[in-house]
C-alpha cells in the first residue's frame, strides 16, 4: 500500500455547497439528486458548517420515504433552517494532510467526511466513502 499520499488525491473537487440562506428542501433535494450525504455550508469561499443527510433524518420523518421518490413532505423543514441543523464545530484538513491522516480522524470521531481546505478556502471534501473506494483500488 502507498504511504504519504494526500488527500487531493482522493477528494471530491466538484463541490455541492449551502449557504445559511439556503433552505432544507434545497438541502435535501440536492442529497437526493447527488446522491450524496454530506453538504458543506460556506459563506463566500470559507466554510462556516457542515450539514449530513443525517441531519436532516433527525428532524424528519425523511427516513420513512423512499430513497426513489421525489417528494418528501417538508412542513417540518420550514421550521428549522440550515444554520439550525448544520454542524458548526468542524475539523478540517489541508490537501497535504494524507489519507492515513483523515482516516484516523475519521476513524476517532463521530462524522464521516472531512472538508479540505487552504487556509479558509474550501477546496475538497473527503468522506468515508472515499477512503473505502481508495482502499479497494489498493487490492486490484
Amino acid at each position: 500500500m502507498k504511504h504519504r499520499v494526500p488527500v487531493s488525491a482522493i477528494m471530491t473537487k466538484d463541490i455541492i455547497k449551502l449557504t445559511i440562506l439556503d433552505d432544507l428542501t434545497k438541502a435535501e433535494s440536492l442529497f437526493k439528486h447527488h446522491k450524496i450525504r454530506h453538504i458543506p455550508v460556506v459563506s463566500g469561499t470559507a466554510i462556516i458548517g457542515m450539514l449530513s443527510y443525517t441531519d436532516l433524518l433527525r428532524i424528519s420523518f425523511a427516513d420513512a420515504i423512499d430513497d426513489d421518490e421525489e417528494v418528501v413532505d417538508t412542513t417540518v423543514y420550514n421550521m428549522f433552517t440550515v444554520e439550525q441543523v448544520m454542524a458548526k464545530k468542524l475539523i478540517t484538513i489541508s490537501p497535504e494532510t494524507t489519507i492515513k491522516e483523515a482516516a484516523e480522524i475519521l476513524a476517532g470521531n463521530e462524522f464521516h467526511a472531512l472538508p479540505v481546505c487552504e487556509g479558509s478556502l474550501l477546496v475538497g471534501i473527503v468522506t468515508t466513502t472515499d477512503l473505502i473506494k481508495y482502499l479497494i483500488d489498493q487490492y486490484k
